[in-house]
């Protein structure tokens, strides 16, 4: 009897254990891989009219890259890699050629810190387009992260 009494105890014992540790353990969650990209165009647009994004969210987006990519500061002070072009923010609206036809084609736009971006995004709406993103903090929050810049 005393055997049996001690099985089921020992039995008890375990399920609590079992019960305790599945009840207070997490729920799987999937991991993020290499492959996951933030989608920049599933970001709100702000009251303006077009898209901010974090230099996270760019680096990100860049592992697949289905965007042009702009830097839109002057001077020239290098880029984050794979830029498409390079267009003063001050002059967006002459530069066309530089950006794709499709009015409705992402286009990426940063600068050292982000005010010439800001503008050439409101530039860039006013002048029809409806899929611009702008990068918060630009070439500087791309370092602050650990991005590194190139010059051409």
């Amino acid at each position: 009897m005393n055997k049996r009494i001690f099985a089921l105890m020992a039995l008890l014992t375990l399920t609590a254990i079992v019960s305790v540790a599945c009840a207070t353990g997490t729920a799987p969650t999937a991991e993020k891989t290499d492959t996951d990209t933030v989608d920049l165009l599933s970001l709100p647009k702000n009251n303006q009219g077009y898209r901010q994004a974090s230099a996270e969210q760019l680096a990100s987006a860049l592992k697949a890259k289905k965007f042009t990519l702009v830097n839109v500061h002057i001077p020239y002070a290098g880029e984050i890699p794979q830029t498409d072009a390079l267009v003063p923010f001050n002059d967006i609206q002459n530069n066309l050629e530089q950006l794709p036809a499709d009015k409705s084609a992402p286009v990426v736009v940063y600068c050292r810190s982000g005010s010439m971006s800001a503008a050439a995004s409101k530039t860039l709406v006013g002048l029809g387009y409806t899929n611009i993103i702008d990068i918060s903090g630009g070439m500087n929050a791309w370092q602050k992260m650990g991005g590194t810049l190139v010059n051409r």
